[in-house]
């Protein structure tokens, strides 16, 4: 089971300090996970200048240029925060059991380990 899901609110970790250009301690929430190259990309962190090319709508305005966009970063780099405290934590899993309709069920749920609250 991953410990980061998309929608998850996640902080930078390392890098370079936000004094030198850096994203380190920036938080944002997960937009997409590329679970085959272990990255995801953060909304509001690890920004690059894409150049695209100029071209013509139907309509006739025009497209393309310069544009700003997140761009992926490793899994490692991250830590998810727990909702409480709005710090970085380390999640875990734990398996419970859930009665609905009369239907035993077991169910994995995270939780944040320093503080033990459920996400």
């Amino acid at each position: 089971m991953a410990k980061i899901k998309k929608g998850d609110l996640v902080q930078v970790i390392t890098g370079a300090k936000p004094e030198r250009g850096g994203d380190r301690g920036k938080q944002g929430k997960v937009l997409e996970i590329l679970a085959e190259r272990n990255r995801i990309i953060v909304e509001g962190v690890n920004y690059v200048t894409k150049h695209t090319r100029v071209g013509q709508t139907q309509r006739g305005t025009k497209t393309g240029g310069l544009e700003t966009v997140e761009a992926p970063i490793h899994i490692s780099n991250v830590a998810l925060v727990d909702p409480s405290t709005k710090k970085p934590t380390k999640v875990g899993h734990r398996v419970e059991e859930q009665t609905k309709d009369g239907v035993k069920r077991t169910v994995r749920v995270r939780f944040a380990k320093k503080s033990g609250k459920d996400l």
